[in-house]
């Protein structure tokens, strides 16, 4: 199928577009390369692969690409409450103003795949699951944004959507500010972390099976579509104390210390429950064990020394 990737070139394109390549379909990608990533070179060897250098936001440009796809997957999107603090307008415009004008621009007969963040729960009630029934209560600019999008994909018809648990993993495009890659890259480098609101739960899923659930979602459209699915690791509904110890488990040496004062910005807090695509026939293969392992063997390449000696 042809099949058109805004933000291709992201932590989640990265892992998706190649694999998309190895199972025969064509695929654009639309990407601002605005982290200055080469993530995408390797697929350049595919006749099957086109690179756009563009904006999402750009009618005239997207008009031109979007006409002649079966699928649009539109990964691009300032991610992250951080990320999304530090530019309002460029949140706002990337990822909710963009997801209207794809909704403008595409046909009634073409499919599109979104992932939404299962940040949008907010907080959750203490002891109870979220399911894809549970209200949307985001806190963030980031979830409000997304949840916003996700009803105007919804709303159109021939779409799924994916509400991501907080992905974890090595990509070609590495995004280190994520909380198990974070954790993990400072237990290798610092062998200590200090940690704010220790007892705070998410859901966590690894990247190539947020991968792997795209891939499933083509296959099996019909059956999944005009629905949202809940995305993470039923195993995996851990307080951040719990994800240390976790890593500890394989570096021994590591020290977490949950502070008495002080408070994360990022206030989620919940438990989902992964049961509405796990009865769809979709598994995930890999846990938060083999991610921790993985990422030790990355960070063991990767250091983030651009204003250090060492």
């Amino acid at each position: 199928m042809k099949i058109l990737i805004t933000g291709g070139a992201g932590y989640l394109g990265s892992v998706l577009v190649p694999e998309l390549l190895r199972q025969g379909h064509e695929v654009t990608v639309v990407d601002s390369f605005m982290f200055k990533q080469n993530s995408l070179v390797d697929c350049c060897t595919y006749d099957t692969f086109s690179v756009i250098r563009g904006d999402c936001r750009d009618e005239s440009l997207m008009a031109r690409f979007v006409k002649n796809q079966d699928i649009i997957i539109p990964l691009a999107a300032l991610v992250g409450v951080p990320l999304c603090s530090m530019d309002v307008t460029a949140t706002t415009t990337t990822n909710l103003e963009a997801s209207k004008l794809l909704v403008r621009l595409c046909s009634r007969d073409q499919w599109i795949l979104y992932p939404t963040t299962n940040s949008g729960y907010g907080v959750g009630e203490k002891g109870k699951y979220c399911t894809e029934e549970t209200p949307l209560k985001p806190i963030s600019l980031y979830g409000q944004t997304k949840v916003d999008s996700e009803k105007l994909f919804l709303d159109r018809g021939n779409s799924i959507t994916f509400r991501l648990a907080t992905v974890f993993g090595m990509s070609p495009r590495m995004r280190i500010d994520l909380l198990v890659n974070d954790f993990v890259y400072r237990a290798v480098t610092d062998r200590a972390v200090v940690v704010f609101e220790g007892h705070f739960k998410r859901n966590y899923i690894h990247i190539r099976d947020v991968a792997r659930a795209f891939i499933y979602g083509i296959q099996n459209f019909e059956k999944m579509k005009n629905e949202p699915y809940n995305l993470g690791l039923d195993d995996a509904n851990l307080s951040k104390i719990e994800l240390c110890q976790a890593i500890q488990k394989h570096l021994p040496n590591f020290v977490y210390l949950e502070a008495p004062i002080g408070e994360d910005p990022d206030k989620r807090d919940y438990i989902v429950s992964n049961a509405k695509i796990l009865s769809t026939g979709f598994s995930p293969k890999f846990s938060i064990d083999m991610g921790i392992k993985e990422l030790i063997k990355g960070y063991t390449i990767l250091r983030n020394s651009i204003y250090s000696n060492v």
